[in-house]
């Protein structure tokens, strides 16, 4: 075994415990009602932000009881890095969503600067309204705008590095069942 795998596990032995699996799950049913009410008669696209919303959006879509296109993107500011640089984009949207209502599910909101850049490229590609869904709103105030909030928001959690369902330490727990805090960060 390397010693970076060890080092992966540890972070998970000495992990902080933020929402265990049912009280995620129970946040995400929530958020699944709150986006019926608003989106069932508008025929969204649905993009799912990669690779962190993975596991949150496949959760949220089986709640979305409603016709609607799923697809994906990929915008990263992390690189599997514990700390944000420029955005980069890795696969653009590729279902035509002009003229239409658009949700976007990611992982997290901790500066924004990410999703609000996702926001703005739908919005300036000719959405009709661009909505945003996150399983963690990070709780700070250095937010890539004053009041930045997503329109639908499952948890929130202190200012420390997490990880779990979808989010990742360094490349790895995304299949946590569970948010956890990093011991330290």
């Amino acid at each position: 075994m390397s010693a970076d795998l060890e080092h992966i596990r540890q972070v998970m032995r000495e992990a902080d415990c933020l929402y265990n699996e049912a009280e995620v799950e129970a946040a995400i049913a929530r958020v699944g009602a709150q986006i019926s009410d608003v989106l069932a008669e508008s025929n969204p696209v649905v993009f799912c932000v990669m690779n962190g919303g993975l596991i949150f959006a496949g959760k949220l879509l089986t709640h979305l009881q409603f016709p609607l296109e799923a697809s994906y993107l990929h915008a990263t500011r992390y690189r599997n890095q514990t700390s944000g640089g420029d955005l980069f984009w890795k696969a653009k949207p590729e279902v035509s969503f002009i003229d239409r209502d658009v949700l976007i599910i990611d992982d997290i909101l901790d500066e924004g600067h990410t999703l609000s850049a996702i926001v703005d490229f739908c919005t300036h590609a000719g959405a009709r309204a661009v909505h945003t869904a996150v399983l963690i709103d990070k709780d700070h105030d250095r937010k890539a705008s004053a009041g930045l909030k997503a329109d639908f928001c499952g948890l929130s959690c202190v200012d420390r590095y997490v990880f779990g369902y979808g989010m990742d330490y360094k490349g790895y727990w995304r299949n946590a069942n569970g948010i956890f805090a990093v011991k330290g960060l």
